[in-house]
């Protein structure tokens, strides 16, 4: 084990930030290991592909033969109805394909994390070294040196975190080597403060081969390749390493089962489809036809595959564990949706990563990555870190209230969906397992007329990689009676006509029209939204395609006042609206259309609700301004809003008059609220992956006057 310290004169300089240019269990084996060198090395050591010639890498990564539409794969697991595994201590991974993809894309929710004191593992795939520039502003390109250029990104990593930690910026770390599986060495680095950890570990996959491809995605597409590792200057480690498809595949399970995090924090693995032509493309460092880098794309896929593989293979079962996936690139193509005081101490995490040449850091190689340090993230026209965007929108759990009053959660846990039950005590009972895996992270829910419930899942039904199958469809699990169990899981396909478009939709919602019919709807590749409806006899209709758009993903399904059901989405202009027929006109009392909102559309009534981009105000249509400063989405029930503050602590409104917080430990996105006839409940999980649950206080004049205990 060493320590960083000492100053030093700092050198060279990066290119374009957050760029681009067997399931058997695996054993890690722990503690560290030797293989110091020399902490002042130099020496460009270059990456190395081993094995056969790289074909050219395509657009997308993975493309599975065409399926007919609508078509259903195998059978999803079925519901064992036996105990599900609940978490006991908190612990964040995060994994990311370049050093600041976290800082950019997954902050300030892995802020929020750290200040609660969550335990927090960062896993960078690759080296991040790019073209080896660590490009200064203003002044001519330094020679190209991938072995400082990735090592000055570790330190601004360091040096970033460490201020996240509270701790001043050059405080030094323990930096050591672990054993990983297939004989793997990945450096470590870790940092502690008051009870607060934080380990980043280095993988270091070279980011291009040698004939110029993209590394990590030739990895997950191809077959018969090895991909070399960039030692970067400085490190524990001085074996250059070679990774196959399976042997990335197999770190990453190893790295899970060693830390066993219960909150995952991945990249988007099927970004939108962004039609542009080649130079603006190039210009925005995307992938062909996708919204996003292709390392991230890559890293997103080996990531899902490795999260299926663990929840399948632990021993004991699916581990207890909730994932968030974070959009990318894409947030270029959508409004901000974050407000000055939110993306201020956002950016000013990026401060110590990207630093300054003149910094005394005690780095020879850098002190970070030059292009990215001060106020450059916010001048950036790309406007990355003006946005965190959720690959997977909405309320983390859906809530059903039973006969006697109390509350049944629905959530994914392990991949699978699982079921809560209140208690007498008011708090969430331990979660039976529902099956239905391998889950994204968020279901959709509807109640028939005889209150049984119907779930909603998007399955990732095929994650293979290397010309495999890449498979994404809608699935279904019918209560047989209400209260009672469930039924087998069924497939109900996917709205899209071939397996690549159909990795492109969103997450399903679903509502109950008065005649007892069920809507589901979908955002689909195009950026509109599909549908299938259930009739009263159980038969679904086929997809159709509403048209409308283009839309955010994030729909809200409502039956009006009128007894029509409609469905709203965040548009780059206005709201947009749908009723069953197709797309109609969103305006407010006929004024036309709405101003165009930052994420998903909150309903009561007829009443509509939401942020507009970069903004802590709350618009509401067709009645009195409602003052509820925040940012993101909030949640709408009767004349409850439930938000967060700026602050990030979830805040309730009544009546448009007082906010008071609500108790709740640190909650993962899409905290859902409920009007039950106890009086509002509001429901989440937090980054233990246990569910959280808080009802108002019933007083002399009704409920809403207090706060009551919220579970863990």
């Amino acid at each position: 084990m060493r320590f960083r310290a000492a100053p030093s004169d700092p050198i060279r300089g990066t290119t374009d930030p957050v760029r681009g240019t067997t399931d058997d269990p695996v054993r890690v084996t722990s503690g560290p290991i030797s293989g110091t060198t020399d902490p002042v090395r130099r020496t460009t050591r270059r990456a190395v592909l081993l094995g056969g010639a790289v074909a050219a890498v395509a657009a997308a990564v993975g493309c599975g033969p065409s399926r007919s539409l609508g078509a259903a794969t195998a059978t999803p697991s079925p519901a064992s109805g036996k105990p599900a595994a609940q978490g006991r201590h908190a612990l964040l991974m995060q994994v990311l394909a370049h050093p600041d993809d976290d800082l950019y894309f997954m902050n300030p929710d892995t802020q929020y994390a750290v200040s609660a004191g969550v335990p927090l593992v960062c896993v960078y795939v690759t080296a991040g070294e790019a073209d080896g520039v660590n490009k200064i502003p203003g002044q001519p390109h330094p020679p190209a040196d991938k072995a400082a250029y990735s090592s000055a990104r570790h330190q601004g990593l360091r040096q970033s975190y460490a201020a996240q930690l509270g701790l001043p910026l050059f405080t030094p770390w323990s930096e050591s080597v672990a054993a990983l599986p297939g004989g793997h060495l990945a450096e470590v680095n870790s940092l502690e403060n008051k009870g607060r950890r934080i380990d980043l570990v280095h993988l270091n996959l070279a980011m291009h081969t040698p004939f110029g491809h993209m590394g990590v995605p030739a990895l997950w597409r191809e077959r018969g390749l090895a991909l070399g590792t960039v030692v970067a200057d400085g490190s524990p480690l001085s074996t250059v390493q070679s990774y196959d498809h399976d042997g990335l595949l197999d770190v990453l399970v190893g790295l899970f089962e060693r830390y066993r995090p219960t909150l995952v924090h991945t990249l988007d693995p099927d970004p939108d489809i962004q039609h542009s032509d080649p130079v603006t493309r190039i210009h925005d460092s995307e992938q062909p036809g996708y919204s996003d880098h292709a390392d991230h794309t890559a890293v997103a896929s080996f990531t899902w595959a490795a999260m299926v593989r663990w929840a399948r293979t632990s021993a004991g079962g699916p581990p207890p564990f909730a994932a968030v996936a974070f959009r990318g690139y894409y947030n270029h193509h959508w409004p901000d949706n974050l407000p000055p005081a939110v993306l201020r101490p956002k950016a000013a995490h990026l401060v110590p990563y990207g630093a300054a040449p003149h910094w005394k850091c005690g780095n020879p190689a850098g002190c970070g990555d030059y292009n990215v340090g001060g106020e450059r993230p916010l001048r950036n026209r790309k406007g990355w870190v003006r946005s965190t965007h959720y690959r997977y929108p909405g309320p983390r759990l859906a809530l059903a209230e039973e006969a006697d009053g109390r509350l049944t959660a629905y959530g994914v846990l392990g991949m699978r969906a699982v079921r809560w039950r209140e208690t007498p005590e008011g708090a969430f009972g331990d979660p039976v397992d529902l099956g239905g895996g391998p889950l994204a992270p968020v279901l959709g829910a509807a109640a028939l007329d005889d209150g049984r419930q119907l779930l909603f899942g998007l399955r990732l039904a095929a994650v293979e990689g290397r010309g495999g199958p890449d498979i994404r469809e809608i699935v279904l699990l019918e209560q047989a009676s209400r209260g009672g169990g469930f039924r087998a899981w069924t497939g109900l396909g996917n709205p899209e006509g071939d397996d690549d478009r159909g990795r492109r939709i969103g997450t399903p919602v679903a509502v109950t029209g008065r005649d007892g019919r069920v809507h589901l709807f979908v955002r689909n590749a195009e950026h509109g939204v599909s549908t299938r409806v259930r009739g009263r006899d159980g038969r679904w209709s086929p997809w159709r395609d509403l048209g409308g758009g283009p839309i955010q993903d994030g729909l809200t399904a409502v039956v009006g006042t009128d007894g029509e059901v409609r469905v709203y989405a965040p548009g780059r202009d206005t709201v947009h609206q749908w009723t069953p027929d197709g797309p109609v006109a969103t305006g407010a009392s006929g004024t036309g259309p709405l101003p165009a909102p930052a994420d998903a559309i909150a309903v009561s009534g007829d009443r509509l609700y939401y942020r507009p981009p970069a903004s802590t105000s709350l618009i509401a249509t067709d009645g009195p301004a409602v003052v509820f400063p925040g940012y993101g989405p909030v949640s709408a029930a009767g004349s409850y809003l439930l938000g967060r503050g700026v602050d990030g602590a979830l805040r309730l409104l009544h009546d448009g008059r007082a906010t008071r917080a609500v108790p709740a430990q640190t909650t993962l996105d899409g905290p859902a609220l409920r009007l039950t006839r106890r009086g509002p409940a509001a429901a989440g999980l937090s980054p233990d992956a246990r569910p959280w649950l808080w009802r108002a206080r019933r007083s002399g004049t009704g409920t809403g006057a207090g706060s009551s205990v919220q579970k863990v």
